[in-house]
């Protein structure tokens, strides 16, 4: 029942993005087309789960052991841009036009912070091993459902007759507005 509460929670009623405003350079750059966006969450999801286990043990098998809890953000940073570089490497082998469909945004997840946030996250909320593991999938699956549905409407905000001024990144802001607003409805859930 934990677990369950663990997912839910993370995936609707606290979601990185629309709930803790993590993660919005790519979810804000990567969201015009759905295709792409599911490959962000994919490399994303991968990311973060590894990531979010690795730090974890460093943590508690290297930092707190030693007593240098101090080192903890550019320690975790550290690892997260040697993931993404792993990611990068094979992505740029397994799928080049995936990998280039992402362009700039696949580097940035060495910068984004729900990654580094969840880790954070895991870390001082005194999870275990197995919880932060199911937490940054959970986080990871609600990141790519707010990337997925909000390409979803700006695809759909393509083939609408919206104002000039309104046009592009202005309007994307009020829909991402609303999608956080609508996602505020899960908050009695948990």
């Amino acid at each position: 029942m934990e677990y369950i509460i663990i997912i839910i929670a993370a995936i609707f009623v606290n979601n990185i993005v629309l709930s803790k405003f993590l993660g919005i350079c790519p979810f804000i750059g990567v969201s015009g087309k759905v295709e792409t966006s599911l490959g962000m969450a994919g490399a994303v999801m991968f990311v973060m789960t590894i990531a979010t286990l690795v730090t974890y043990l460093i943590q508690t098998y290297v930092l707190d052991a030693l007593g240098i809890g101090f080192m903890q953000t550019i320690t975790f940073i550290l690892v997260i841009a040697s993931l993404v570089q792993l990611v990068e490497i094979i992505l740029k082998k397994v799928s080049p036009s995936l990998y280039a469909a992402l362009g700039i945004f696949l580097p940035l997840i060495t910068t984004n912070c729900a990654v580094l946030g969840v880790a954070i996250l895991a870390v001082q909320q005194d999870m275990n091993l197995m919880q932060s593991v199911v937490f940054a999938i959970a986080n990871s699956i609600g990141f790519g459902l707010a990337l997925v549905l909000f390409a979803g409407l700006r695809e759909h905000m393509d083939l609408a007759d919206i104002p000039k001024s309104f046009r592009g990144v202005p309007i994307a802001f009020v829909v991402a507005g609303l999608l956080a607003m609508a996602f505020m409805g899960f908050a009695g859930i948990v």
